[in-house]
């Protein structure tokens, strides 16, 4: 028999980081803010946790971060000028952003680490299992991974982490995931997990990116869990705890992701999420695909 967890309706969104590898565009900006095409990228993490039916967000946010809720927020003399204009399209994109999610906010306070940045959110989500998306992975909204990892919670219980496999010269970039089958393709069981491994002592090279379905047992441990990899509290070393031990909080599975995943932390890849995301745009796309033909072809023929 199928047995029955409790659902999951939060999110937790940490957004408090500073950003640097963006310097000197995030000096005042905050790094979530950065356009991809023309919504920030905060705001495409935040549909994909409201397409999975996560309606009530946290986000943590740190000095500077005020940017992040006016964006969520009604911008009034915005909002009047282009009805005066009746420019409706762009008033209804602007006021999407508004009526998006009930939104919350906490100050970290002291950057210390994604494991603390989740602790901060300990007071919301109480003993409810609750959802964490990092702004850095944007998941193409064509491949459900939030909605999936739900799901297996929902069927399977304790925490839910998101991996893909990656070129095992990468792996010291990742979390690095131990694994086991289980009777469903997309589905391991997680035995162990750390933290930015050197390759030569991978278990594997399955890689945590930035989506989790958390059992609220994390916070017990994420209370006693000292500083790891750079002076920091671990969510990795946490939920290696977690997976290793059969007591509370319940086994670690991964879900196998094989989607469409643009990462907005590289500044490389920064660009090419911009220039795949336009592609793909029904408005954007024909026209700026066929200069980018031209572009790359006389690119090509320049000596």
């Amino acid at each position: 028999m199928t047995q029955s967890h409790p659902g999951i309706s939060k999110a937790v969104i940490p957004a408090a980081g500073l950003g640097t590898r963006f310097l000197p565009a995030t000096k005042a900006t905050p790094k979530e803010m950065l356009p991809v095409v023309d919504k920030p990228a905060i705001q495409y993490v935040v549909e994909e946790a409201v397409d999975a039916g996560l309606h009530d967000v946290l986000m943590i946010t740190g000095r500077n971060k005020r940017p992040l809720e006016d964006h969520f927020d009604r911008n009034y003399e915005l909002e009047e000028a282009l009805d005066r204009k009746g420019d409706r399209e762009r008033l209804d994109r602007i006021r999407a952003s508004n009526d998006l999610a009930t939104m919350h906010y906490v100050r970290q306070g002291d950057p210390r680490g994604l494991g603390h940045a989740v602790l901060c959110a300990a007071p919301h989500v109480g003993d409810q299992p609750f959802a964490v998306l990092l702004g850095d992975d944007l998941i193409d909204p064509r491949d459900p991974l939030l909605s999936r990892m739900v799901e297996v919670r929902e069927t399977l219980g304790g925490s839910v982490v998101a991996l893909m496999e990656v070129d095992p010269a990468q792996v010291h970039l990742y979390g690095c995931a131990a694994v086991e089958p289980t009777g469903e393709s997309d589905v391991v069981r997680v035995t162990d997990l750390v933290e930015k491994p050197d390759p030569a002592d991978a278990p594997s090279n399955y890689a945590v990116i930035g989506r989790y379905v958390l059992d609220p047992a994390i916070f017990g441990i994420l209370r006693k869990t000292e500083p790891g990899r750079g002076g920091e509290i671990q969510l990795t070393d946490a939920l290696h705890k977690l997976a290793v031990d059969d007591g509370s909080g319940g086994p670690v599975h991964g879900v196998v992701f094989k989607g469409r995943r643009y990462d907005t932390g590289d500044r490389g890849d920064y660009l090419r999420a911009i220039v795949r995301l336009a592609c793909e745009r029904e408005d954007l796309g024909p026209e700026f695909r066929s200069w980018l033909r031209r572009y790359v072809t006389e690119e090509m023929q320049t000596p």
